[in-house]
């Protein structure tokens, strides 16, 4: 009996907060779907509002839409379940990212994501279809069909089983100058490697407390902030000896390049051990700067890249050093980023900001001789 109360509770707050608000909560997956729940709360995605990701805010704050209309136009992406979102897409509305708002505070919830029925496909930007359907959601697992607290769809959504669900958020996103400045350039293939099969990659755990199984798609989805780790295996290390100088070459087999963000800078650094000393030797830059009339500039002012020297997708980049290596040295080799430009951070009011300001070691290998 206290079963079926709970499972009539919950049926009925996912009812009558889809009236409301459109979308369950997050914390009312808890109860059974308790690992993914945890992966998901320490996730960006459930961190992707201003006042929870500090970088975020800092580039908000200076956004004209903030300054001039104050409306939240980021919403579509970081707040999707907003109970009013249609005003922050809305010209002439005032919608700001409010921090006492609830459902803002759910950031991309869980159920938001479970409910992209389908995708449109834009020029400037991609806009996911959400089903109306109460209760009913997509997923992957045909063992989630038996749940007692919600419908599951596994076979008739293309985008969930190959990986497109991302792409309504992570494709592109073009300003008002014509310029892509966020890209991942991908073709998901239905067989091959995807946003899902990279950055949820299966890991030890049930998917629920009701339909036991050995693993889970991770929910705290690997990227630039959290869980890079997962990524390393992506990405390759290698040197080439020569005579007089050696090559560190980077091997990139991902399907977008290493970094997205324009805002993020890439960093490549050499050392030598040689004996008891150790060579600090220069340090290789990987970034993309936007800019205007010749000088670096906010994305929602930028007309150009001005420089761009990220790793590219499948690129195998090649960092040479005119460096003689000896018998017995050994080199290490350290791949990391900063999630701000360093050049930005003062700027942006983020250099007391760890975050902002931390180097991210993404793969270090050493390289006996």
């Amino acid at each position: 009996m206290k079963i079926l109360s709970l499972i009539f509770l919950f049926s009925l707050s996912l009812v009558a907060n889809d009236a409301v608000h459109e979308f369950a909560k997050s914390e009312e997956c808890q109860a059974c779907h308790t690992q993914i729940y945890s992966e998901y709360y320490g996730s960006m995605h459930a961190n992707a509002t201003p006042d929870k990701d500090v970088i975020h805010g800092a580039v908000w704050a200076k956004h004209p839409a903030n300054i001039k209309a104050n409306r939240y136009l980021c919403g579509k992406c970081h707040t999707p379940a907003a109970n009013d979102l249609d005003k922050m897409m809305t010209k002439g509305e005032v919608a700001p990212a409010d921090v006492n708002n609830a459902t803002h505070q759910e950031a991309i919830s869980c159920a938001y994501c479970h409910r992209i029925k389908s995708i449109e496909l834009h020029a400037d930007s991609n806009t996911n279809i959400i089903d109306k359907t109460p209760n009913k959601y997509y997923a992957t697992k045909k063992s989630g069909l038996d749940s007692p607290f919600h419908k599951i769809e596994t076979e008739s959504n293309e985008h969930m089983r190959n990986g497109n669900v991302c792409i309504g958020c992570h494709s592109h996103r073009m300003n008002s100058h014509n310029l892509n400045v966020c890209s991942t350039n991908i073709a998901n293939e239905m067989d091959g490697a995807n946003c899902v099969s990279c950055h949820m990659p299966k890991v030890k755990g049930s998917v629920s407390t009701i339909n036991k199984t050995k693993t889970h798609s991770f929910h705290g989805f690997a990227g630039s902030h959290f869980n890079s780790e997962m990524l390393t295996q992506y990405v390759d290390l290698s040197i080439l000896r020569n005579i007089d100088n050696f090559i560190v070459n980077i091997d990139n087999r991902t399907s977008h390049a290493l970094l997205l963000h324009p805002m993020r800078l890439a960093l490549l650094k050499i050392s030598v051990k040689r004996d008891n000393e150790t060579i600090e030797l220069e340090k290789e830059v990987f970034v993309r700067v936007l800019g205007k009339d010749g000088k670096p500039a906010m994305p929602w002012i930028a007309d150009t890249t001005l420089k761009d020297t990220m790793i590219q997708a499948n690129e195998k980049r090649a960092v040479k050093r005119e460096f003689k290596l000896l018998k017995g040295d050994r080199v290490d080799v350290v791949l990391g980023w900063f999630l701000v430009n360093p050049k930005a951070v003062k700027n942006l009011g983020l250099d007391k900001e760890e975050v902002a300001t931390k180097f991210n070691v993404f793969k270090k290998q050493s390289f006996d001789f």
